[in-house]
């Protein structure tokens, strides 16, 4: 219950980070307070009574940046999750009941791209979309320009290497599922294929699908954080815990504030959302039920 409560507390504060800045008399995230600095040396401050977690060496501050850094890791998480749930729910139910030579190729698809490093695919496919051969702009992008630099390439990557792992588990449950007595019942009526699939197997799966897309979500977050630390996908003004830890990496030692703000953040968000997709697997799990 905690950890639920800071997550809505999160998703709040995301909605509504500018009025929190504005509240706390921070400036915006991409403003360059020159006179925040060090007066005799620029370097970054330490925490004050303008500056509550400090600012960084460009004179950005470091409490707007961190709130606002809740927007990127929040509606990644979410977006992506959601897409690499449904591509892996749709492909797992095909690949479960057909069976057969689409069984063969939805599997041999998971096992193949299991079996690439995701981050190396991850920071390759951002690469590519991010950066276009003969393009000194840099505007670039994939599918012809539709999915552009930014957010959008960030959500693709997560998205496209996300998705095998529920694909696999929805494939388990509906080979399971295919063979109980409700299917045969609606075979025996003349459903279609289709009504068999989206309206008596996609609700029994209702609960796994909750579950695992809940577990999945903290796994996202790290993945844009760790991407963004690689700097691949969002822009460096746009404010990212994983790129506020990036740029903290050098000067740790001197300027703690850089790392310990966004770190805690990212710290207390991915254990937030693992607590509650622990409670929620514990409260849909039969087998726990009937354990308990």
């Amino acid at each position: 219950m905690a950890s639920l409560i800071f997550i809505v507390v999160l998703i709040v504060a995301a909605i509504a980070a500018p009025l929190i800045v504005d509240l706390v008399g921070a400036p915006k995230p991409d403003f360059r307070d020159q006179g925040a600095l060090d007066p005799l040396f620029a370097t970054a401050t330490g925490p004050s009574s303008d500056h509550i977690f400090g600012v960084d060496n460009l004179g950005r501050d470091i409490f707007s940046r961190t709130v606002y850094g809740a927007r990127v890791s929040l509606v990644v998480a979410f977006v992506a999750t959601t897409i690499a749930t449904a591509l892996g729910v749709l492909a797992g139910l095909i690949a479960g009941y057909f069976r057969g030579w689409t069984d063969t190729l939805v599997s041999r698809s998971v096992d193949v791209l299991l079996a690439i490093p995701y981050l190396l695919l991850a920071i390759g496919l951002a690469s590519a979309c991010t950066f276009t051969v003969g393009d000194d702009s840099g505007s670039g992008g994939c599918l012809g320009g539709l999915i552009k630099p930014g957010l959008p390439v960030v959500i693709f990557v997560i998205s496209f290497t996300s998705w095998t792992y529920m694909a696999r588990i929805i494939r388990g449950q509906t080979l399971s599922l295919r063979e109980k007595e409700f299917v045969e019942s609606a075979r025996s009526v003349g459903a279609s294929n289709y009504r068999i699939i989206f309206r008596e197997l996609l609700p029994n799966l209702t609960a796994p699908i909750i579950v695992y897309a809940s577990i999945l979500i903290p796994q996202v977050i790290l993945y844009e954080a760790a991407l963004s630390f690689l700097g691949i996908g969002v822009d460096p003004d746009t404010p990212s815990w994983g790129a506020m830890i990036a740029d903290a990496t050098a000067d740790f030692s001197t300027y703690w504030w850089f790392m310990l703000f966004p770190g805690l953040a990212l710290l207390f968000t991915v254990l937030a959302f693992n607590l509650v997709g622990d409670a929620m697997q514990d409260a849909l799990n039969p087998r726990a039920k009937k354990t308990s």
